[in-house]
């Protein structure tokens, strides 16, 4: 197992074994003398980026937060420039700082070690807890179960234009399965789960499909990413999802007339006859969260992570030319979710050469944690904000690596 990949197994030892929380604040803040500070990897242009500041602004809203409060960085690359912007914030006066990228982290913590006073907060990390510094705050979202549901809309596409002998053979491989795409940035273990949860949900509804997933190497890349979806297309795939930043995907898709599932932002003004619907993060539930527990003086929790039930995760709008029932499938999966009757990694629906995963104790890189519940499920999450998953399942063919 490589660097990279073992780093979600480290976010879960970390949070067993390095505390539970931060150590409250002495005193309150007033709404009015809150300043906040984001250090974004991108811009408006970048849908990741693009969430965050809409998360942002929910929270202002939320807390009534004013703009001269917020003091943004934008297009802050994973080097040593964050760490100068984060000390510029705390600087200013910036009671808690946001890090939304992953190379943002170790960056953040250095900043966190010489102002003890502000808290940090770095989205999809996994360093907070064994780092041992009160002001330091790991967040995620379980986009995981958003991207399952976007993979049920996905597979009664398939279903539908199966039923109507419009899949042909030039779709398929060699056992008669459809063949579908995935651009991802990364083979990190956030990325994997993204795309499994993904795959899970479209076998849900059409059990005949196998997945080829292509990585770029990059989190926002537009030409790389339509590049990328293109040569996807060429290899005879019949929908293309992503795990990527930008529309590239999209705007291949609708030109080579090809199915596609989205990140981040709705994508039906590039794609608009053939993109069915994105998965993306609500943030703001937890900058409101976070930022309110600075203001109440209150400690904020080492590793957060919320789904659809707490509005965190969602799908945008559904393309105009999805599957009949799509609607009412997209709900019946949400509510399955939300009451836990359906739990996206049961390890019943998936397999590993062959074989069913029934525990990760004595698996390579697990470090003697058990991530298989006692009800039969892989806990994407639970022991860690971070995802962990890092199993390439059955019916997933990896066609290259990025670390």
């Amino acid at each position: 197992m490589t660097t990279i990949k073992k780093l979600a197994v480290l976010a879960a030892i970390a949070a067993l074994t390095a505390g539970t929380a931060a150590m409250a604040q002495a005193e309150t803040i007033d709404a009015a003398d809150m300043k906040v500070g984001v250090i974004y990897v991108g811009d408006e242009q970048e849908g990741y980026s693009l969430s965050h500041m809409s998360g942002i602004d929910g929270m202002q809203e939320a807390l009534g937060i004013a703009d001269d409060q917020v003091i943004e960085k934008f297009n802050i690359p994973e080097d040593e420039s964050c760490y100068d912007a984060a000390v510029d914030l705390a600087d200013q006066g910036c009671q808690i700082i946001f890090g939304t990228s992953f190379g943002h982290e170790g960056y953040l913590i250095q900043a966190a070690t010489e102002y003890p006073d502000v808290q940090f907060c770095h989205a999809t990390g996994y360093q907070a807890a064994m780092s041992e510094l009160d002001n330091m705050h790991n967040y995620f979202t379980s986009i995981y179960e958003a991207r399952y549901v976007s993979g049920v809309v996905a597979g009664l596409k398939l279903a539908e234009l199966d039923a109507a002998g419009e899949l042909g053979d030039d779709v398929r491989d060699a056992d008669g399965n459809v063949k579908i795409g995935y651009v991802g940035a990364y083979s990190y273990a956030e990325v994997i789960s993204g795309y499994t949860a993904f795959f899970l949900g479209l076998r849900s509804e059409f059990p005949n499909a196998v997945m080829e997933v292509k990585y770029t190497g990059s989190w926002a890349d537009q030409a790389l990413e339509k590049e990328t979806a293109e040569a996807l297309i060429a290899d005879g795939c019949a929908l293309v999802a992503q795990h990527a930043d930008t529309t590239g995907a999209a705007a291949a898709c609708e030109a080579g007339q090809t199915w596609h599932v989205g990140y981040n932002v709705g994508m039906l003004d590039v794609a608009p006859n053939y993109d069915l619907t994105s998965s993306t993060n609500n943030w703001a539930p937890y900058y409101t969260y976070a930022v309110q527990s600075v203001m109440n003086g209150e400690a904020i929790d080492v590793d957060w992570c919320h789904g659809h039930a707490d509005g965190a995760v969602l799908l945008t709008d559904l393309g105009q030319n999805v599957a009949e029932g799509t609607e009412e499938a997209v709900n019946a999966a949400w509510e399955a979710i939300d009451s836990g009757e359906l739990k996206v990694f049961d390890t019943s629906t998936w397999t590993v050469g062959g074989e069913t995963v029934t525990s990760t104790a004595d698996l390579d890189g697990f470090n003697g944690l058990e991530y298989i519940s006692e009800d039969g499920y892989f806990m994407e999450s639970e022991l860690g904000s971070a995802p962990a998953f890092t199993f390439i399942i059955d019916g997933i063919t990896e066609l290259n690596q990025m670390y």
